[in-house]
């Protein structure tokens, strides 16, 4: 049957309006798609390789002893690794979770001297390693984002970032002990009171817990290879609320007071370690009975440069297809 040459032309418009409709969709779909993939992406995982220090009482570099990049030798340079896994609620903030391992170590015999500020703490010849286990939760800051397009920022490739937050850890200081033998070993320092902490001559001295509480803060990077691969770099600094990683806080006690509270075994190993100047110089320890051996007003601190490999998973797929029906 012959159709109407205005009812056909009208039905070929619909048809061609329907259709060139349907291509705009599938080309803001495609657009979408393009430029939201990653912000829709809401999860991150890493795994974290690198270096740590101590900055504490014992151990540092020449100089005065500071808290942070100055005070670092590289020597006492140990190994430390973890894992993350962040959660962004938007594009400016991720919530990270945190697991790392390692080990710290300070020796005073490591001190380039140069002149008598550091001399002291080198010839005080204390020395020490501890375990590090820490977890943390962290919030990670975006500054670009608030100076890119809301849509983009997960688009680009380097993303800097700036960090805090807040953790706990376990440590166990250790020295090494030299038996009458000349045999070596290596000791825990906290059983050994060798501050009198716990001590009835000391009752501000309380024993310290092997679990202390940290402030991790710092910044880092993140290089997109490509839409869910990363790989990064991170400095971490941890400010404690603990002034024993290294065992050293206060001042040198009367070494007569561990026969009263330690072992017949102990008593030798806590003279030796609390007291190791004599090594160095010819002084007796009486000479130094209540004089500073630490530094109890600053809690240590220690530092960590973290290289990371990372993926991003757990987006949401958004349904942008033509309209069905529309033919």
């Amino acid at each position: 049957m012959k159709t109407n040459s205005k009812t056909g032309a009208v039905k070929h418009l619909v048809i061609l309006t329907l259709f060139l409709n349907c291509i705009a969709v599938t080309a803001k779909s495609q657009f979408y798609y393009h430029n939201n993939y990653r912000s829709d992406h809401q999860w991150e995982a890493d795994i974290n390789v690198g270096l740590s220090n101590f900055l504490g009482d014992v151990g540092g570099n020449k100089g005065k002893g500071t808290l942070f990049l100055k005070d670092i030798n590289m020597p006492s340079t140990k190994l430390f690794y973890g894992a993350n896994i962040t959660y962004y609620p938007n594009q400016w903030l991720g919530i990270r979770g945190s697991f790392n391992i390692g080990n710290v170590q300070g020796y005073d015999s490591l001190i380039k001297t140069t002149t008598s500020v550091e001399a002291d703490r080198k010839k005080r010849n204390l020395g020490f390693r501890s375990p590090i286990r820490e977890g943390m939760l962290s919030f990670e800051i975006y500054p670009l984002a608030f100076i890119s397009r809301k849509e983009s920022f997960f688009n680009a490739n380097f993303r800097p970032y700036f960090f805090g937050g807040i953790g706990g850890f376990y440590f166990n200081p250790q020295a090494q002990y030299t038996d009458g033998n000349g045999r070596k070993r290596w000791v825990d320092l906290k059983p050994l009171r060798l501050e009198g902490e716990g001590m009835a001559e000391y009752p501000n001295r309380k024993e310290y817990s092997n679990y202390a509480v940290c402030i991790p803060f710092g910044f880092g990077f993140k290089y997109f290879l490509n839409d869910n691969i990363y790989v990064g770099a991170e400095v971490m600094q941890r400010y404690t609320f603990t002034d024993y990683v290294d065992d050293v806080s206060t001042t040198y006690i009367n070494p007569a007071l561990f026969s009263k509270y330690l072992t017949k075994d102990q008593v030798p190993i806590a003279q030796q370690l609390m007291y190791k100047r004599w090594e160095m110089v010819n002084r007796p320890v009486s000479d130094f009975i209540g004089k500073a051996k630490g530094d109890d007003t600053n809690k240590d601190y220690y530092l960590s440069v973290f290289f990371k490999l990372g993926i991003r998973f757990g987006g949401r797929d958004s349904d942008m297809s033509c309209p069905r029906g529309a033919f």
